[in-house]
């Protein structure tokens, strides 16, 4: 039995696992595989596993799955680890690339050290939905930015629940418990959403992001952090780009063109690092 070649990536506290399938031309995924090495205690750990491969006419081909073992939907900060891997294994020419990634193209390019992705046009946007939470009507918002996402203010939930939970600020907040409740919201089923807890703090947002497929929060969140960008600017006015402080402390930005409500040249840019690479018999 030959080891596969892994590459552990960090992008803003998401962290994944790389298999580069010219590496590993033998390599086969399953459910289980990916439950074991992403598990923190028993595997190597990571939020997902992104899996980079050939495509004809582009740099790579990336496919995202969940900790869960689930193909996974579009992953902001996946994408940008696997754009800085493509520099790495000199994929990029001159720090700019295109991919595929579920059937659709998106563009990527490195700039010094920081990762930047465009993103393609949000689709679904519902602002102002009133959905029960707890007994009582809390209003949150929606979008899809490649992956669906529930956008709520920390500020509403003190509005509308602020009786029945206990927190004075967004750092104090139970994300597991208050996430599952709204990922699982009938609001959002069969194929539930990722939900994104937002509080202004000057020019800069918090967040802090409980995902589908991880069933958990995680330090930082790609396309959360570009959903909650879009709505604040819809919202509250904020122009763009709008930096997010993350759960990991490190800062997001999100850039965009608001063209009559209908968003633009968007991009989504930050840090990603490879943080180790080695070998693993699956």
């Amino acid at each position: 039995m030959k080891p596969n070649i892994f590459r552990k990536f960090c992008g803003a506290g998401n962290d994944f696992i790389l298999f580069d399938l010219n590496d590993n031309p033998e390599f086969n995924i399953s459910s289980d595989i990916i439950l074991n090495i992403c598990d923190r205690r028993f595997g190597i750990g990571a939020d997902g596993v992104l899996l980079i491969g050939d495509e004809p006419g582009y740099d790579f081909k990336m496919t995202y799955y969940n900790s869960d073992g689930s193909l996974g939907s579009l992953c902001g900060n996946g994408a940008r680890c696997a754009i800085k891997y493509a520099d790495l294994s000199g994929r990029l020419d001159k720090g700019r690339t295109k991919f595929i990634c579920n059937n659709e193209v998106f563009a990527g390019q490195i700039e010094n050290d920081t990762v930047i992705f465009f993103l393609n046009e949000p689709k679904n946007l519902s602002l102002n939905l009133n959905i029960e939470l707890y007994g009582s009507l809390t209003k949150v918002h929606f979008l899809n930015t490649g992956s669906p996402h529930v956008v709520v203010d920390v500020n509403e939930l003190s509005k509308s629940v602020g009786n029945k939970i206990s927190f004075t600020d967004i750092n104090d907040l139970d994300v597991y418990s208050l996430g599952r409740e709204i990922r699982y919201h009938s609001e959002f089923m069969p194929e539930g959403t990722n939900v994104n807890f937002i509080q202004l703090s000057g020019e800069d947002i918090k967040i802090r992001t409980f995902e589908r497929g991880v069933e958990d929060e995680t330090l930082a969140c790609g396309t959360g952090s570009v959903a909650s960008a879009l709505i604040s600017n819809l919202v509250y006015g904020l122009p763009s780009p709008i930096s997010l402080i993350t759960r990991g402390g490190d800062k997001l930005k999100v850039g965009f063109r608001n063209a009559e409500n209908s968003f633009e040249e968007i991009f989504l840019s930050g840090p990603a690092v490879e943080i180790f690479k080695g070998e693993i018999f699956l």
